[in-house]
């Protein structure tokens, strides 16, 4: 009998390009979970390369590797520096319209 290989799930493997990336963050946002944004950014960060996101935030990879494990939310300066080095900005939307 055939084995069947598995390999755990790993996002990363889903993130081919910018539209796939803006709808996995916009889940994420809608969630309202710092770490699992925290995760997400770290998600997109080891997709394009942690070593490249370490020159343009200027954090060791280390560092990011920890802030970015969904572990624990890291501080807002240094979401803001990831966000930013990733290209993305964040933008506020009322939650209720006026009506």
């Amino acid at each position: 009998m055939n084995k069947i290989k598995i390999r755990p799930f790993d996002m990363v493997n889903y993130l081919n390009d910018e539209g796939d990336v803006a709808a996995y963050l916009q889940a994420v946002m809608e969630d309202g979970d710092p770490a699992l944004l925290a995760a997400a950014l770290g998600d997109i960060a080891r997709a394009r390369g942690m070593a490249q996101l370490a020159k343009d935030t200027g954090l060791s990879r280390e560092s990011l590797y920890k802030s970015l494990s969904g572990e624990r939310a890291p501080s807002t300066d240094t979401l803001f520096k990831v966000m930013r080095a990733l290209g993305f900005k964040l933008m506020i939307e009322p939650l209720v319209k006026p009506g």
